[in-house]
């Protein structure tokens, strides 16, 4: 079927909005809309749609702008904060496996395969990961993405090595490449980071791929509120009673939220993290969190307070 619509004007394509149910002054709507793409906006629009009404199109009535507008701006501080969290955790991350590897192997061992038990040679999982990171060290040392101690290093041992040591190159990776290391070291190292935040390992690997996809979406501004993650999360077994109390969903991103208050309260017992996000919650507080896969009292599930 050939795809034949038009492209609208703005007004256009609030005069279409506010013919099928959007209660919004329109000059007011047609400004929102020059600023916010029309399929971003109405992608928070969905939800209030009347199945019967307008061939599906139509809205609830008392849909107004000011209520999508208010989930749009929910929305985005979510991200805000969401993206908080992943950049705490994924430098502890980097941090512990730099530390671990370096005190299991050396150094510049990252550059042997043999050092990565769980990579797939099969599938060349080493050889794109280090030719991935040989690219990230030669940007470092390019005028746009300069890193001044790359710089200092081939300065000094550049003679030498054509790359630095692991505690060096690990801060030049990308989220992709510190997961890639995580999945691909030993299960004895894997067991150690784990062990920073009282998890198993196959726990904290399910936890990163959520976190690297959430991250990735937030850096393209998509929709986090009701969406459904493409990774399903591994929740603690029953030796963790707190997590079934109860058990959330492990595809929405109200199980992340609890995820990241955990990780952070082990990263930093003082983290205020958790403070904003109730505070986010309270600023808004006709948001749908069931649409997050979030109980009405989810603020008093043992994880988000802290138990133990």
């Amino acid at each position: 079927m050939k795809y034949d619509k038009m492209a609208l004007t703005f007004e256009a394509q609030a005069d279409l909005l506010i013919a099928r149910g959007l209660v919004a002054d329109r000059d007011r709507l047609v400004e929102r809309l020059r600023a916010t793409n029309y399929y971003r906006f109405t992608s928070y629009l969905y939800t209030f749609r009347d199945p019967s009404l307008s061939q599906g199109e139509g809205f609830h009535r008392g849909t107004t702008l000011d209520k999508v507008w208010n989930l749009y701006r929910f929305d985005h501080g979510l991200r805000q904060l969401m993206l908080d969290a992943v950049e705490t955790i994924e430098v502890q991350v980097r941090t512990q496996l730099a530390y671990h590897f370096a005190h299991t192997y050396g150094a510049f061992d990252y550059l042997k395969p043999g050092c990565f038990p769980n990579f797939n040679p099969a599938k060349s999982d080493f050889a794109r990961w280090e030719v991935k990171l040989r690219e990230q060290v030669a940007r470092a040392q390019e005028r746009k993405g300069r890193e001044d101690f790359v710089i200092h290093f081939f300065h000094k041992y550049g003679d030498i090595h054509d790359m630095p040591p692991i505690w060096m190159t690990v801060e030049l990776m990308d989220f992709g490449s510190v997961l890639s290391f995580f999945r691909g070291v030993s299960i004895d190292i894997r067991k150690k980071v784990a062990a920073t935040i009282g998890q198993p390992e196959e726990v904290v690997l399910s936890w990163l791929l959520a976190l690297n996809s959430i991250r990735n979406r937030c850096a393209h501004h998509a929709r986090l509120w009701n969406w459904r993650m493409g990774y399903t999360v591994k929740i603690p077994n029953r030796k963790f009673p707190e997590w079934h109390s109860p058990a959330l969903p492990n595809d929405k991103l109200g199980i992340m939220l609890l995820i990241c208050r955990h990780w952070l309260a082990r990263v930093n017992s003082s983290h205020s993290w958790h403070e904003r996000v109730e505070q986010l919650f309270t600023a808004f507080p006709g948001i749908d969190v069931a649409a997050m896969g979030l109980p009405p009292a989810w603020r008093n599930n043992p994880v988000w307070k802290g138990i133990p």
